[in-house]
């Protein structure tokens, strides 16, 4: 083994060096050529959130706060626990996310796309105490690549910054309504997961020399608590309202770090990666709290029966007290404004295209990220449909295929930043059934 070492010796403390300063002072947003990213601005805070929207509200810009019928009946909406009150059939969801992006930053450009799990979750209806629902969805994603050419004197090497992981949440919510028209809520999360950070030194010049590795995990782990309000109010027979507010406490999860800095072979094929020859250093970072966002969220729907409806919401958090890591810039509040609704052309017709829901919505989102001086920005448009299926079990059972997308655009190519320009595809299904029948025998 002092052999090995020695053989490596010099050579590879000069690379370990490289890394650590390549840790140290963050590498500039260089766009990569190659890159699994989704969005180069997940590498701040906890990634990309992806918040408790189902295709159904992410095809209308994300309204949810206010959102408690689709087409007159009860909808599973996670994001304001208000709603599960009005729960009247057990409703059963699950669904895919898909993601294509055009990263570009000054004249160059690239392309990349993920498909990933969306999200799984069951309302149960409890009569007259209200309703019930668990599930598990995606919190945030990390995924960015970037990379620099640098050299110090003549010996020029390739610094590569990656990031990849993301936060899961298991849910447990209830919503009852303790008087007519108004409902309250709350769910509790449970978040987990691994983020990971990784820095690496490499010399493609010199296919002899050893590549070096620092990678940096996050194990998250935490207890969410947030809550809803919602009051609904028919206007005269033919149309209803409903106003709701959600919120979050000012959350605390736990995160533990821990660092491994690794030597390997460079790999001569694409996608290729030798498997490590060496392990330089193992530690535990420690643990740490980190406060999640303080949320505030209001919003409003008015609808037509199963005919139409239209809606708004505006979206607050608090980033400031989000303790980040050392290097990192400070997050800040974020504001978003959300409209959209649906329409179904025609309830009572025997054809297809009259039963299907066509849903439009836009959003505006300004993001708790200040880079280089500017505000990263989000806004997109989103279109979706609802394709209603037969019904089954003597009309008991009826169910959907919701299909969202949302054309959207983060970032700028002003202060030599990076522009993403995305299609997000949310693919869901949807069963509403009637249990727990009480049969009469005659």
């Amino acid at each position: 083994m002092y052999m090995y070492r020695h053989s490596i010796g010099k050579f590879t403390q000069i690379t370990i060096k490289l890394l650590l300063v390549v840790s140290i002072f963050n590498i500039p947003t260089a766009f990569a050529q190659k890159s699994t990213s989704h969005s180069p601005y997940s590498q701040f805070g906890l990634g990309q959130m992806r918040e408790d929207l189902l295709p159904q509200t992410r095809a209308m810009g994300g309204i949810a706060t206010g959102v408690r019928y689709l087409n007159g009946l009860p909808i599973l909406n996670i994001a304001n626990p208000a709603s599960l009150s009005s729960l009247n059939r057990t409703v059963l969801e699950a669904g895919f996310y898909g993601n294509m992006t055009q990263l570009s930053k000054n004249n160059a450009s690239d392309n990349t796309a993920d498909f990933a799990f969306g999200h799984i979750a069951v309302g149960i209806p409890l009569d007259k105490v209200g309703g019930l629902a668990f599930g598990l969805m995606p919190y945030s994603d990390v995924g960015y690549s970037a990379a620099a050419n640098q050299s110090i004197d003549s010996l020029k090497y390739k610094a590569l910054q990656l990031g990849e992981g993301g936060l899961n949440k298991a849910f447990f919510g209830y919503g009852v309504s303790p008087i007519k028209g108004l409902s309250v809520g709350a769910n509790v999360g449970f978040l987990f997961g691994n983020l990971y950070d990784i820095t690496r030194v490499e010399f493609p010049n010199n296919l002899g020399a050893y590549y070096t590795e620092n990678k940096e995990r996050r194990n998250i782990r935490g207890v969410t608590f947030d809550y809803g309000v919602q009051y609904s109010k028919s206007i005269s027979r033919r149309y209803n309202l409903t106003v709701g507010y959600s919120g979050s406490l000012d959350n605390q999860i736990t995160a533990k770090g821990s660092r491994m800095i690794t030597i390997f072979e460079p790999g001569f094929e694409k996608d290729y990666e030798a498997p490590p020859l060496d392990t330089t250093e193992n530690n535990i970072l420690g643990r740490r709290k980190i406060n999640l966002p303080l949320k505030h969220n209001v919003g409003f729907t008015l609808s037509k029966g199963f005919n139409w409806m239209i809606g708004a919401d505006f979206k607050y958090a608090d980033w400031s007290k989000y303790q980040v890591r050392q290097g990192e810039n400070q997050l800040d509040k974020s504001y978003c404004f959300a409209v959209g609704g649906q329409v179904k052309p025609d309830p009572t017709s025997y054809r297809y295209l009259n039963q299907v829901d066509y849903r439009l919505g836009f959003r505006y989102e300004k993001t708790p990220i200040t880079y280089q001086n500017q505000r990263i920005n989000d806004m997109a448009i989103s279109i979706g449909l609802g394709l209603p299926l037969p019904e089954t079990n003597f009309g008991r059972t009826f169910s959907q295929v919701n299909i969202s997308a949302e054309f959207g655009q983060r970032g700028t190519l002003s202060n030599n930043l990076v522009r993403e320009r995305y299609i997000n595809i949310n693919l869901g299904f949807t069963i509403n059934d009637t249990w727990f029948i009480r049969r009469s025998l005659e």
